[in-house]
């Protein structure tokens, strides 16, 4: 009797300590979701509930789904329809989330917004050590961009007026917005188009009572060289001035509040890479304007339209301040919003 009663709680204890080190093993196969980019996710969770609509109406309606990409790990936040191949990694408080993890599978420098997850437009980003944010307060204003691109991406109509524009040639893979063949090797149109950046430059920066005439000039040779290209390249223009420069547009509007009515929490202000949101604003201003003044479309090709189309949206805050509410009802085409405001 006594024997049997020990080898019941020799089994017991066995037991035990099996679940103890099966337990243990569990949680060291976890990975670990750094502070440091909690922090960072929080931070632009808080600034965009708290200045996003102020910039665009609606700006919370779309899914705020985050796929931070660390060297090994994927961390999934507030996405709504995780797919499969994620498992839970637990409730975070501080982001408001469950936060999901799977292998890492894409680059951890991507900075990008696309169905990435589930057929939901996610932001898919490394973390700020390892893409071209480099600090986290700018990282927090990419955040910004590519929330825009869920709000762009959110809009009923978007994929069927994408499709329309007639841009793919067949590419079903949405890679054409990268690789259609603009003509940033034409002499003709590399030279008009870098004149017409710096006169979108001085005209930016023209003050009254001379801004209007300054501003008719830039809209006549900014029509000369758009008459220049041929249909689809005319399209292909616009569409990215509408979508990646108004992108751009919307984190240096965001980055001149920050500067002046935004104090940040103390844990991002503690991070070593922190830096005030009001010189991270003057930067991205000043490289704006930069960049229009020493535009070589040649060599930036595409990138050069992140620029350029925000300093139109920034121009039609001054001339047509009600252009905002046109732009996802009339999408694609800057000029009209300017034409409203003459």
């Amino acid at each position: 009797m006594i024997h049997h009663r020990l080898l019941k709680i020799l089994l017991l204890y066995i037991l035990l300590v099996l679940g103890h080190d099966s337990s243990a093993a569990q949680q060291e196969a976890q990975p670990r979701f750094s502070e440091v980019d909690r922090i960072r996710l929080s931070e632009a969770f808080r600034i965009a509930d708290a200045f996003g609509d102020r910039v665009w109406h609606g700006w919370n309606k779309a899914p705020f789904a985050v796929l931070l990409v660390t060297p090994d790990t994927e961390f999934l936040v507030r996405h709504p329809r995780p797919s499969p191949d994620f498992a839970l990694l637990g409730y975070d408080s501080l982001l408001g989330s469950n936060v999901y993890h799977r292998p890492r599978v894409f680059d951890v420098r991507l900075l990008a917004t696309f169905p990435a997850v589930g057929g939901i437009p996610t932001i898919v980003i490394g973390q700020a050590e390892n893409t071209e944010s480099r600090t986290s307060s700018r990282w927090v204003l990419t955040v910004m961009h590519e929330r825009f691109h869920q709000l762009q991406y959110h809009q009923p109509d978007y994929y069927v007026n994408v499709h329309r524009l007639d841009l793919s040639g067949g590419d079903q893979s949405g890679m054409w917005m990268l690789n259609y063949p603009f003509p940033y090797d034409s002499v003709r149109v590399v030279r008009q188009f870098n004149q017409l950046a710096r006169r979108l430059r001085e005209t930016l920066l023209t003050e009254n009572p001379v801004f209007k005439v300054e501003f008719n000039r830039y809209l006549a040779l900014r029509k000369e060289f758009t008459e220049q290209l041929s249909a689809g390249d005319y399209r292909y223009f616009s569409f990215q001035l509408w979508q990646e420069g108004v992108a751009r547009y919307t984190e240096i509007v965001i980055a001149g509040m920050l500067a002046t009515e935004y104090d940040p929490t103390p844990a991002f202000a503690s991070l070593n890479d922190y830096v005030s949101f009001a010189e991270v604003a003057r930067n991205v201003r000043r490289g704006m304007f930069q960049r229009l003044r020493t535009m070589s479309f040649k060599e930036s090709r595409r990138e050069s339209f992140y620029a350029f189309g925000a300093a139109e949206a920034l121009l039609l805050d001054r001339v047509n301040p009600q252009w905002k509410d046109a732009y996802f009802t009339d999408p694609f085409f800057l000029e009209k919003h300017f034409v409203a405001g003459r």
